[in-house]
């Protein structure tokens, strides 16, 4: 609700000051203003993604691609999701079972999947991690008629959503930008619009860590064939620790921005 409160001179002044106190001596000063014509695509939700940017942050392939930018091996050797449905175990519901890693976002993503793929949850039991894995039961139904899910071509496809959104929650990768590096982390938009939280908090809190330095940053919404996602862009400076020419630099980036994310 304090988002509809931004016409007023109270709330503006009310959020430069936190901006000012979080920022402390950095921060040389902090205004709000109304967005002019200029940034009209990005409000209706447009992006400026150049094809190939696309094509490699958006791609089917990209579990194959991590060659471009190779991850810690405890990553790359994650094992696959497993899920599992069974009609046998209640009447009025469907079980599906899920193994997969330990992940930050883990309860919202699978939420998410459920909620976009039109089944209702109605009873769920997170196990405590073991091994870095969890154990998960849901009994569901289909939120258009409450009754279980019978069809086994939803059952193809709601487990294969599910494995892959799990293996595959967010896409990060580094691409070049003219002369300069841009971060690129994307994540998938909710059908009812919303996008996932606290991203822009930890890559910039991995950034930190690193050393890497942001010279500016923006969010954008980008529609694809089967999707709309959300994409941020950091570009990136250049540091004598991180010399984004390197490819371990950038690799080492990628690795430590994903492991936030997904809280390894």
């Amino acid at each position: 609700k304090n988002r509809e409160l931004f016409h007023t001179k109270k709330r503006r002044d009310d959020v430069c000051e936190y901006l000012m106190e979080a920022l402390g001596e950095k921060c040389i000063s902090s205004e709000l203003q109304l967005a002019g014509p200029e940034y009209d695509g990005h409000l209706q939700g447009f992006s400026s993604l150049p094809p190939a940017y696309s094509e490699e942050l958006f791609g089917p392939e990209l579990s194959d691609k991590v060659w471009l930018h190779p991850l810690s091996q405890d990553v790359t050797t994650l094992k696959k999701p497993s899920v599992t449905v069974d009609n046998t175990l209640s009447p009025a519901h469907t079980l599906l079972q899920i193994q997969c890693v330990d992940q930050k976002g883990l309860c919202y993503d699978i939420m998410r999947i459920s909620k976009d793929s039109g089944i209702k949850v109605a009873y769920g039991r997170f196990t405590s991690s073991v091994n870095g894995f969890q154990n998960i039961d849901l009994f569901v139904q289909q939120k258009e008629d409450g009754q279980k899910i019978i069809d086994p071509e939803r059952h193809k496809t709601l487990c294969a959503t599910l494995k892959e959104e799990m293996l595959h929650p967010l896409r990060v990768i580094i691409v070049n930008r003219g002369p300069d590096r841009e971060l690129l982390v994307a994540n998938p938009v909710e059908l009812s619009g919303g996008g996932r939280p606290r991203v822009f908090y930890d890559v910039t809190l991995a950034l930190k860590a690193l050393g890497v330095f942001i010279f500016s940053a923006e969010v954008v919404r980008h529609s694809t064939q089967e999707r709309q996602w959300e994409v941020y862009r950091f570009l990136l400076e250049e540091s004598r620790e991180f010399p984004l020419d390197s490819s371990k630099a950038r690799s080492q980036i990628v690795d430590k921005v994903r492991r936030t994310l997904m809280g390894w």
